[in-house]
Order: C-alpha cells, then sequence, then structure tokens
C-alpha cells in the first residue's frame, strides 16, 4: 500500500478547515498540506444541518473569517448562507483541490525517530488508506456527525407520529397544518420554533428550564452604511472589532454584575411581550448569564410567533410519551403530530479518533490543554476549538495563524519536534471549560484539563489571546523544541 506523505495534515473541511488551509496557503506557502473530510462535500456544520431555519446565533462579521469580509446585508445568517460563504473561500484560495472526501480519520500514531504521524482513514467503500505528516492539525469540531443526543424518553415507542432529532432533519419531514411540540429551550430550539410556527398549526417549545434569550437586529446597520462609504475590508475590520468589543464588555458585565444583567435581559423580555406573560416561568433562568451559552434571536422572530399565538412556551417535566403526545409531570397533556427532539449534541474528543505516542495509547482525559490548542506530552498536534462565549472563527483564526508561526519557527531553526510539556509544579487542573450546559457535563471528563495559569489557562478572552498568539513568544520555556535523529 502506497503511503502520501504530507507537511500537514488537516482533518475536517467545515469552517475550521477551510480556515486552516487558507492560513496555511497564505502564511506557510512552502507547506504541503492535505485536508481529509469524512463526509462528502465542503461545510461542516453548516452542511450537516438542514433543519427549519437553521441559522448562526453569532454574526457573521466575528463568525466570518478574518481576511474575508462578510458582505450580505443580514448580520444574523441562514445556514445556506454560511454554507455559500465558506465554499466560496476555499475556492478563491485553492482549498477546494486539497480535499479528499470520504476519508473518516479513526487513528493516529506517531513515532518520535521519524517524527511524524501516520495517519489512517477509512474510506466509504471500506478501504483503509494511510498518511504520513509532520504535523497534524485537527479541525473536526467537538460533537458526533453521526447522531445527536436524545434522552431516553418513556413510552417514546408509542407515539403514533414523528420523531426527528434536528441533527437528522430531512426534507420529507411534513409539518404544515400539524402541531409540534419541539423539546429543548437552546439556540437549535428557538431557531426551529418560530420558523415552523409559519406553517404548522401550533408549535410547542417544551423546556424543562428556561434560557436566557436575547432578541438583536438580524442586519447590523452601522455595518451596512460603512459599506456605502468604505471598501469592503475595511468596513469589515471596523465593524469586527465593534462587535468584539461590544461582545466582550457584554460578557464582562455578565460576569461582575449578574444580577443587574439578569434585570436587563428580563426587561428586554418584557419589552417584547408585556408585563402579564409569565417571564418567571418560562424566561429567568435559576442560573447566571453565561453560565450556560444565551440564545440570540434575531428581528425578535420568536417573541414574535408567540405573541401572534402561532407558538407557546410550556415549561415542565416529561412524564411519558403517549400514543397522541407528551404527558407533563403536571398532569397536563401537549397534543403533537410531529415531535422535534432538540436536546442537545453528543461531544466527542479530537473526532473520536485514536491515538498512539511511540506504541502508547493516548488518554486525552488525562492531557493539560496548552493555550487552548495543543495538549501536553503530544508532539506536533493541534486542534482548532473555538470560544463558548463568542463566535467559534475569532478563536480558530487566532488558533491557525499561531499554528503557522509555530512551523515557520521550527523550520527556521531546523527544529523537528515540539510538545508542550507540564514543567511547572504549581499549576492545577481545571474543568477543560467552565460551563453548566448538560451537553458538556455529561461528557466533561472524557476531555482534556486546563491549567490554573497561563499558557495553560482558557481565559475565554480575544484580547488576551491575540498578546499569546499572535504576539507571544513561540519558545515560551514550555514548549519542547527538538531534532529527534531518524
Amino acid at each position: 500500500m502506497s503511503i502520501e506523505h504530507f507537511d500537514v495534515v488537516i482533518v475536517g473541511a467545515g469552517l475550521s478547515g477551510i480556515g486552516a488551509g487558507c492560513h496555511l496557503h497564505a502564511e506557510s506557502p512552502g507547506k504541503s498540506y492535505v485536508i481529509l473530510e469524512g463526509r462528502d462535500s465542503i461545510g461542516g456544520t453548516w452542511d450537516l444541518f438542514r433543519y427549519p431555519g437553521i441559522r448562526s446565533d453569532s454574526d457573521m462579521y466575528t463568525l466570518g473569517y478574518s481576511f474575508k469580509p462578510w458582505t450580505h446585508a443580514k448580520a444574523i445568517a441562514d445556514g445556506p448562507s454560511i454554507l455559500s460563504y465558506v465554499r466560496e473561500t476555499a475556492r478563491e484560495n485553492d482549498v477546494e483541490s486539497k480535499i479528499r472526501f470520504n476519508h473518516m480519520v479513526k487513528r493516529a500514531s506517531w513515532s518520535t525517530p521519524d517524527a511524524r504521524w501516520t495517519v489512517e482513514a477509512e474510506k466509504a467503500t471500506g478501504e483503509t488508506v494511510r498518511f504520513t505528516c509532520n504535523f497534524l492539525f485537527m479541525c473536526s469540531g467537538y460533537y458526533s456527525y453521526a447522531s445527536g443526543y436524545t434522552p431516553d424518553f418513556p413510552g417514546a415507542a408509542s407515539f403514533k407520529g414523528r420523531i426527528v432529532h434536528p441533527q437528522k432533519w430531512t426534507p420529507d419531514i411534513d409539518y404544515a397544518g400539524k402541531r409540534v411540540i419541539v423539546i429543548g429551550s437552546g439556540a437549535t430550539a428557538v431557531t426551529l420554533v418560530p420558523e415552523m410556527a409559519k406553517t404548522a398549526a401550533h408549535v410547542t417549545m417544551l423546556q424543562r428550564s428556561p434560557t436566557y434569550v436575547i432578541a438583536r437586529p438580524a442586519e447590523d446597520a452601522i455595518a451596512n452604511g460603512l459599506r456605502r462609504f468604505l471598501p469592503s475590508k475595511i468596513a469589515y475590520g471596523l465593524v469586527r472589532w465593534k462587535n468584539v468589543l461590544m461582545g466582550m464588555l457584554f460578557y464582562q458585565l455578565t460576569r461582575h454584575t449578574p444580577d443587574a444583567m439578569k434585570k436587563l435581559i428580563r426587561k428586554g423580555v418584557e419589552k417584547e411581550l408585556g408585563a402579564e406573560y409569565d417571564i418567571a416561568t418560562h424566561f429567568t433562568p435559576r442560573y447566571n448569564p453565561w453560565d450556560q451559552r444565551l440564545c440570540l434571536v434575531p428581528d425578535s422572530d420568536l417573541f414574535a410567533s408567540i405573541k401572534a399565538g402561532s407558538a407557546s412556551v410550556v415549561t415542565d417535566h416529561i412524564e411519558s410519551f403517549t400514543e397522541n403526545g407528551i404527558q407533563l409531570r403536571s398532569g397536563k397533556h401537549l397534543d403533537a403530530d410531529v415531535i422535534v427532539t432538540a436536546t442537545g449534541l453528543n461531544l466527542v474528543v479530537l473526532g473520536g479518533m485514536q491515538m498512539t505516542v511511540d506504541g502508547a495509547a493516548v488518554d486525552m482525559s488525562k492531557k493539560m490543554s496548552y493555550k487552548g490548542m495543543m495538549y501536553s506530552d503530544l508532539p506536533n498536534l493541534a486542534s482548532s476549538f473555538g470560544y463558548t462565549n463568542a463566535s467559534w472563527t475569532l478563536k480558530c483564526d487566532l488558533t491557525c495563524l499561531y499554528v503557522c508561526r509555530l512551523l515557520n519557527y521550527m523550520d527556521r531553526r531546523g527544529y523537528r519536534q515540539c510538545t508542550p510539556r507540564r514543567n511547572d509544579p504549581s499549576i492545577t487542573e481545571m474543568p477543560w471549560v467552565d460551563f453548566s450546559s448538560g451537553y458538556v457535563q455529561r461528557t466533561l471528563d472524557k476531555f482534556p484539563k486546563q491549567g490554573s495559569k497561563t499558557p495553560w489557562r482558557l481565559y475565554q478572552n480575544y484580547a488576551l489571546d491575540i498578546l499569546a498568539l499572535r504576539l507571544g513568544r513561540v519558545d515560551d520555556g514550555t514548549m519542547e523544541f527538538s531534532k529527534p535523529a531518524s
């Protein structure tokens, strides 16, 4: 079997993987690379999810790439527009030709004497193919593409209608004129409800507990205004920084003055639904803002559907499914023809890939995350993982630029291996991410830890990461460089 070699193997052709290819092309043009994609198309999340109303809950001036301006009128974009943007970026930067589709990466093994990874991928035919590379860049996201998370609901088999998870949405799902229950209160649920309410008989959002929901215009008036007078790249950069700074300010206020921000968010909901609506029950969470991710509703669409009577919110616990709907613990019964389980994702570490280093199996739960992208004692490997409190791509762009800096630094000095080492005994372990969301807590024990201080601490702060990743030293005393003899 012939084995192809590349300087860099990128895993995943979604938003992160395409960005990685573009940055390598621009910042490390001498590097050969290939992108291994398990599915048959570009786009990752934005190609996988097809449910009604699929959209971003981040503005495209920060979710977009730093090097490619977003020029559409809507800042909160729908899924097809984002997918088109990602694919256009791949074509413009000659990344598309570097992708091997239907290559699902399963295993990777590092050899110190060879200073290279051997990567095994399974093709759609079942054939296993191998690649070697000097550096492995994981851009495979953080959740399983195979299936979403659905609790074991009692009596689900007795329901006579259709039960569907948004991750498995297909075009044949008909809900026009039907009674729909959407189980969940997160970003997917608040997206589905107003969109389905346009044609359904009625849509009920059934939640066990409420989420913080904030309305925001779908269009950014400042951005659309600036583009009339300034070149698109300059306007994009200005709006990007405006939104970054506003987002950072809002986040810091929620962490330092949570009670005041709770009141502010509640006033926003009251303005939308009126003081007579039971906001305390349906839109007042028990936790502080940003203990879980906030939900954004563009142009108040969720609130508009509630006011119009085409949608409603029920806060209760599920007793069991029945033939015709859901029996609640309170004694109330909700009738339904279609039930959508917007109940979350199944998280996986590095795409579920198995790894060995010099023959020893790697347990990622025993590793510590270095600068939010590399891992203790794992040589020549980085992963692209976005922010939990801001747009995904902001961190991914910085990660890609740092990887290019790292590769260029090693080339200039003749190094073949770089490995983060836990050489400070005063650093203690902390959870990978400080998020109370169920989908995070279910699998938190499988993920790497973060440390109590830099460079092992994840501050979820774009400004601090710019200082560390764009301006900080590559040879920082924690990263160990070596020249293994072949």
